[in-house]
């Protein structure tokens, strides 16, 4: 493992230990270590919603109702289930 020195201001060296104090983290080293991979991981998240959001504007705009959009969304993720029964009532059409 690589040896950094860094400086923190003297709210976040006592944050840090206090975490320390509280037996959360042996070191200030496994703290640091684990706010990265915490941020890292925060930000792949991020990035994978940024790419949903440009595809579905990319995609264009629907008028479907809310109810209409969460049906769809059922029978994509449940396909080969049994959705006979279900039926959203919406104030243009019934969809079934």
């Amino acid at each position: 493992m690589r040896r950094q020195s860094i400086s923190f201001t003297e709210p976040n060296d006592e944050w840090l230990k206090s975490q320390i104090a509280s037996k959360e983290y042996a070191s200030k080293s496994e703290l640091v270590n684990d706010l990265i991979r915490h941020a890292r991981s925060q930000q792949s998240q991020i990035d994978w919603i940024r790419t949903k959001i440009d595809v579905a504007e990319k995609s264009g705009f629907t008028n479907d109702s809310k109810d209409q959009i969460h049906y769809i969304s059922l029978i994509n993720t449940t396909k080969g289930s049994n959705l006979c029964d279900l039926k959203i009532q919406s104030n243009t059409q019934t969809i079934s």
